[in-house]
């Protein structure tokens, strides 16, 4: 559509000009000539001056964006590693089919629901960039006007999808795959997006002054609380006895995870300075920190080096520093990976005491680390590291302490009852549990029909 602006509306002069403006990019203007008693027009287009973006800023989101993308495919693997031999294909099935459903959701209504407005005091965002409406290509991201807001919205759609994710490490082998895609439809709209928001978006906790820098409540707390509620309520296996099927597959799952977690981490300080540095550097030092430390614990315990501790203490270490990664600083953060070697490891003795069947120890690792990391957040952080964060515990802000503490307290509540109570919803609907008889032939034959491996080969 144009509008037409004419310099002499009558032509009464030999030259008129004619703009003719594109409501979108472009804008043309018309010379309207008089020679010899006729006139001739020539036509001129312009590209209007768009929205500069800055290109390194912009480059860095998008790789840090398909790293974390990557994590996802690495949790398959993971998961895919531990589990028996019979339920390979259905656990990492579970991860895949999160890249489809969660993006589907994020573009429909996820991204307005995390990011755009703030209903119900702060809990929930709104539909006002529901379907991307109001977003184009040179809309600014309005926390860094550097970035394109299709990054962002790009960016944080990977921490959708790995979240739900996360949790079905706990109950495998156990839920069917109907009632799963219920679960992971609900929980997003009902936890993820809720804390997403509060925490990320502007919201309730953000308002207070929590927290958060890559997600230690909004991805790891929530979710391992929510692997907690999920192994209570579908109870145990009945074969336990489950060792991993293929230890090189977890280390390859292992080994994408913690190099997607550089995007995660990093990438959330949301452009290219110091912070993103100071995350990047954290990430690893905790990471291999607390791979030692649970390593050596175990080789003390069991008089064995176990190549799995290893693998798990470094997850450990990841998930534990991903809240504090661009607030506290280096020696900090070597605590924080030790903490997280200890704590964590001792989360998951705790859990086979009280015979929760968590298969693959999401609340001891993910859950127990996230909380852990949002506490010692609350100890550790300094804005002499980040000016725009807090002073913790060490630096005598014990009101920032407590936010952490009651913030991470209410994540936990909330996703656990959330969770539970919609597990028995969905089975209303659907059973959750397999039966008995799927359960001992295995989901990849009786849920999927299909087989990881040549069975003549095991």
């Amino acid at each position: 559509m144009y509008w037409h602006f004419w310099s002499d509306s009558d032509r009464g002069s030999d030259l008129c000009k004619e703009s003719l403006v594109d409501s979108e990019s472009t804008s043309a203007t018309c010379l309207h000539l008089k020679m010899n008693n006729k006139w001739h027009t020539t036509y001129q287009l312009t590209q209007k001056k768009q929205q500069m973006f800055d290109t390194g800023t912009t480059g860095f989101m998008l790789l840090a964006t398909s790293l974390v993308m990557l994590m996802t495919p690495g949790l398959a693997f993971f998961y895919g590693g531990l589990a028996g031999k019979r339920n390979i294909l259905g656990i990492m099935m579970q991860s895949f089919v999160s890249m489809g459903i969660t993006t589907i959701m994020w573009f429909i209504c996820g991204y307005s629901l995390c990011f755009s407005g703030d209903e119900l005091g702060g809990i929930i965002g709104n539909f006002d960039k529901a379907f991307m409406h109001g977003v184009n290509l040179n809309t600014p991201f309005k926390f860094n006007t550097k970035l394109p807001e299709f990054v962002f919205m790009a960016y944080q759609m990977m921490f959708a999808i790995i979240t739900p994710a996360l949790i079905t490490g706990a109950f495998v082998n156990r839920v069917t795959f109907k009632s799963y895609l219920l679960f992971l439809v609900l929980w997003q709209v009902l936890v993820y997006y809720p804390f997403a928001h509060m925490v990320w978006g502007g919201g309730l906790l953000a308002q207070h002054g929590v927290l958060d820098f890559a997600g230690g409540i909004v991805v790891h707390a929530t979710a391992g609380f929510a692997a907690l509620a999920s192994v209570i309520y579908v109870g145990k296996r009945r074969d336990k006895v489950s060792p991993p099927n293929s230890i090189p597959l977890i280390a390859i799952g292992t080994g994408l995870l913690w190099f997607g977690w550089y995007g995660f981490n990093a990438g959330s300080a949301l452009d290219v300075n110091s912070i993103t540095g100071l995350a990047f550097v954290n990430t690893d030092v905790a990471a291999s920190f607390a791979a030692i430390v649970w390593l050596i614990i175990e080789w003390r315990r069991q008089r064995k080096p176990k190549f799995v501790g290893l693998l798990t203490g470094a997850v450990a270490g990841l998930a534990t520093i991903t809240p504090a990664a661009g607030f506290v600083s280096l020696p900090s953060a070597v605590i924080i990976g030790c903490a997280a070697g200890v704590v964590c490891y001792l989360a998951v003795e705790l859990k086979n005491k009280m015979q929760w069947d968590d298969a693959l120890d999401v609340w001891g690792v993910h859950g127990i680390g996230g909380c852990l990391g949002t506490i010692l957040l609350g100890v550790f952080a300094s804005k002499t590291m980040n000016p725009g964060g807090a002073d913790g515990l060490m630096s005598g802000g014990w009101h920032f302490f407590v936010k952490q503490f009651l913030a991470v307290v209410i994540a936990c509540v909330y996703a656990f009852i959330f969770t539970y109570g919609m597990l028995a919803l969905i089975n209303k609907i659907t059973p959750v549990k397999v039966t008995e008889a799927d359960e001992d032939l295995g989901l990849d034959a009786s849920l999927h029909g299909e087989k990881a491996y040549d069975e003549g080969a095991l």
